[in-house]
């Protein structure tokens, strides 16, 4: 078996929640060692989230699987100090606090920097190091909303709603995970010093919009809410069918435009001079819309989604977690791992992805137990018995 692609590197998680653990995650999937320092007492907040197994959410089994747990009360001078020991022998650190928090414990960029050229410091915040909203709180909703995703998730007319998932902070921990690569390539190959990436929420859900800035800046268009659909481009939506099920059909390609009209009946569309490219086809939504919608009617769902696989037209339903778990191709891309909670029962999770051929992410240890991993990191680290004793006596640990 190939070494893990992340080998030898050593990840020092200062961060909470889900955006800076959910960037170490992914590096501790393909090879990197993840010390995970959480307040002792409570720990991360996110063990007590959503649902709960013997007290600790079934979330913390996917959010914190092979990282080692270190419980530091970093508010003291002797757990900063410890953390400032720990930063010497780290390549990466990533933090998640509110901007000039980590300053005012002393493990600021500047004297982390001075104690470890090479390390790559990976901060994710609401707003950013810098600008006038820096020192304002912000959570992934917050990120959502200003990135611009929230004005769009809505049927028109009425109240926007959340995704459904706390995709402004994954998707800031993606872009975070991705900055830590492009750190450490720089650092290894154009012989650089490590350096800070700076994510701020908003900033990777406005990364995700598409054209909506240049269309407002190059015809004042703000683009509004479309429910199912996605404007400017058709056909594409959600379907009702006789059974009361929604096919989700993307006809949108040239050629796939013209299957499916020819398989749903209506050749005259598709021979349709002005319906050959998508700006035409984008002024006419509505009536292909009702043209597919006239068809999916008389049809259930399982009889939809069949006709359009023949005619290869990409079509779909709406997966809810027991489709997820009871589809065959999730599971024979390995979408769907086995676990254990900490009293042996089974439990199923999420799988890893990119998927690499060669040096392919892994599963190596569980999520780890409240201050698991403390003794044995202080110890690597130099930390004497005696002064470890004496830590946990000052509750530091």
């Amino acid at each position: 078996m190939q070494p893990s692609v992340l080998s030898g590197i050593r990840v020092l998680e200062l961060g909470q929640l889900i955006a800076g653990p959910f960037a170490a995650k992914i590096l501790g999937e393909f090879g990197a060692e993840v010390i995970k320092v959480e307040p002792p007492g409570a720990g991360d907040p996110l063990r007590k989230w959503r649902l709960l197994k013997d007290g600790t959410s079934v979330w913390w089994q996917v959010q914190s699987r092979n990282k080692r747990s270190v419980a530091l009360d970093l508010r003291k001078p002797e757990a900063q100090a410890i953390v400032r020991d720990l930063a010497k022998e780290a390549d990466v650190l990533i933090e998640n606090f509110r901007p000039g928090t980590l300053e005012s414990w002393g493990l600021g960029w500047e004297e982390l920097h001075a104690l470890s050229p090479g390390l790559v410091m990976l901060r994710i915040s609401g707003y950013g190091q810098t600008g006038p909203y820096r020192d304002r709180p912000g959570f992934g909703v917050i990120g959502e909303a200003m990135g611009g995703l929230r004005h769009l998730t809505a049927e028109p007319g009425r109240t926007p709603v959340r995704v459904g998932v706390s995709i402004g902070d994954s998707l800031a921990g993606l872009h975070g995970a991705l900055g830590v690569l492009l750190a450490l390539y720089h650092r290894k190959v154009n012989g650089g010093e490590g350096q800070v990436i700076d994510v701020a929420l908003y900033e990777a859900v406005f990364h995700m919009m598409e054209s909506l800035l240049p269309e407002y800046s190059a015809f004042g268009v703000v683009r509004e809410p479309s429910g199912s659909a996605l404007p400017g481009i058709a056909p594409t939506n959600a379907y009702r069918c006789a059974d009361g099920g929604y096919a989700l059909i993307a006809g949108n390609g040239d050629g796939i435009f013209k299957r499916l009209m020819v398989r749903i009946g209506r050749e005259d569309l598709a021979e349709d001079p002005g319906l050959a490219g998508n700006d035409g086809r984008a002024a006419r939504a509505a009536e292909l819309d009702a043209a597919i919608g006239a068809w999916s009617a008389t049809r259930s769902l399982d009889e939809v989604l069949g006709a359009l696989d023949e005619a290869r037209v990409p079509a779909g339903c709406i997966y809810n977690a027991r489709d997820i778990a009871e589809d065959p191709h999730y599971r024979s891309r390995d979408m769907i791992l086995q676990a254990r909670l900490p009293d042996g029962q089974a439990i199923e999770v999420p799988g890893i992805v990119p998927k690499l051929s060669l040096t392919p992410g892994r599963v190596e240890r569980p999520a780890p137990a409240l201050g698991a991993d403390t003794e044995a990191v202080l110890r690597r680290a130099g930390v004497s018995e005696a002064a470890i004793t004496e830590l946990r006596a000052k509750g530091v640990i």
